[in-house]
């Protein structure tokens, strides 16, 4: 019966009674009930409540007052002006706050995505190694077997079958390893998805294969990190204009006056009309002054420090990336012919044509072109993913 090659049989699709899951399917889980979701919900709830906040005009203060002089009766409503010079920086800051608190959750959801996908190669991975390792330590076996058989009927020396039983029992506990390997990755996806980790529910249903051309962001695009940095330093520009323009923040007064006795008609109210305007004698707001000033300065750097450090990681992404490809490429040109050569080796020594150290050798080879085959599509598939996510958009969903 022809071999069924090791390429083929680890890239088929897993049949398991665990529910399967694809990629899309982890994401979106993660994304419905895990923490960090509700965190960054909770932070843009609180930036738009900032901003409602920054809308409301502010209240009137009602006054009243008895005195034994006439008039008796005095009520006085006071009405702070929201001038233009302090309304029009106060909303600004809050507005800008708001944006930036919306790029960080749109960028946490993207981690999140990251994460997850991250994760997700990295089970298939591990998954791939155990099927790899069980299907070596089978074949070990049967080389056992042969050289066995080859002994009892005196075309081997027990040295053969010495070599071929450490050999098997090596790869026995590798492929328990690697199962292990396999299981902690897929009981860590499972938490990330908000289901237990003390079993498996979930079976991978997607295959790891190589990324296609990731689709970059147009020219002049401005990416989440630094939209959000960007954002800040709006909010502490207006800020720095709020706090110097509300030394000056006049009110309105009105109202009347009663019980005037000497009043031909003491029932009759007596209008009050006033203004008001804070004079900065003793405070000038320095302090507040000086602090809105301070991050206003920082928020320039963090932009600055923002933007540098991500030019650079999309940089190193895109650099990664072209490697990856590469070593898949090559890797993969490799994988079908040493698998081919382990096969006739197996089947050259069961014949008696070759040692069975050459079988040995050929299978270790075999077994790690394919084990670094799996490594070079899992790093392409996360270099792929990372610059997707570092790319990403501030009006990408």
């Amino acid at each position: 019966m022809r071999r069924v090659s090791f390429f083929l049989l680890l890239l088929a699709p897993v049949l398991s009674a665990q529910q399967p899951v694809t990629r899309a399917d982890a994401v979106a889980a993660a994304l419905a009930r895990g923490a960090r979701i509700a965190l960054g919900r909770a932070d843009t709830a609180a930036a738009l409540g900032g901003v409602r906040a920054a809308r409301a005009f502010p209240n009137p203060t009602f006054t009243g007052s008895y005195t034994k002089d006439p008039p008796n009766y005095h009520a006085l409503a006071d009405l702070p002006l929201d001038m233009p010079w302090l309304r029009s920086p106060r909303i600004g800051s809050a507005e800008a706050a708001r944006d930036a608190a919306r790029y960080r959750f749109a960028f946490e959801r993207a981690a999140i995505r990251f994460d997850v996908d991250t994760t997700y190669t990295r089970s298939l991975a591990a998954e791939l190694h155990a099927r790899l390792s069980r299907r070596t330590a089978e074949d070990a076996d049967s080389l056992l077997r042969i050289a066995q058989l080859r002994r009892e009927v005196g075309d081997v020396s027990e040295l053969d079958v010495r070599l071929a039983a450490v050999n098997a029992g090596q790869l026995a506990n590798t492929a328990l390893d690697d199962s292990m390997v396999a299981l902690t990755v897929l009981l860590s996806l499972q938490l990330q998805m908000g289901l237990s980790g003390d079993t498996t529910a979930i079976a991978l249903r997607d295959s790891l294969i190589a990324p296609a051309d990731s689709v970059l962001p147009a020219p002049g695009s401005e990416l989440l990190p630094v939209a959000a940095a960007a954002a800040s330093l709006r909010s502490a520009e207006r800020a720095l204009s709020f706090a110097r323009a509300s030394r000056f923040a006049p009110s309105f007064e009105i109202g009347f006056d009663k019980g005037d006795v000497s009043n031909p008609t003491p029932n009759q109210l007596l209008p009050v009309i006033g203004f008001s305007l804070p004079v900065p004698l003793f405070n000038w707001s320095h302090g507040d002054i000086a602090r809105a000033a301070a991050e206003r300065d920082r928020a320039a750097a963090e932009l600055d420090l923002t933007r540098r450090e991500t030019d650079a990681a999309v940089s190193r992404a895109r650099r990664e990336l072209a490697a990856a490809r590469d070593r898949v490429r090559r890797s993969a040109a490799l994988v079908e012919s040493a698998d081919r050569v382990a096969a006739m080796s197996l089947q050259a020594y069961g014949e008696g044509a070759v040692a069975v150290a050459n079988v040995l050798e050929a299978q270790r080879n075999a077994r790690e072109i394919l084990a670094r085959y799996i490594d070079d599509l899992a790093a392409a598939d996360a270099a792929a993913r990372t610059l997707r996510w570092l790319t990403t958009g501030p009006h990408e969903p």
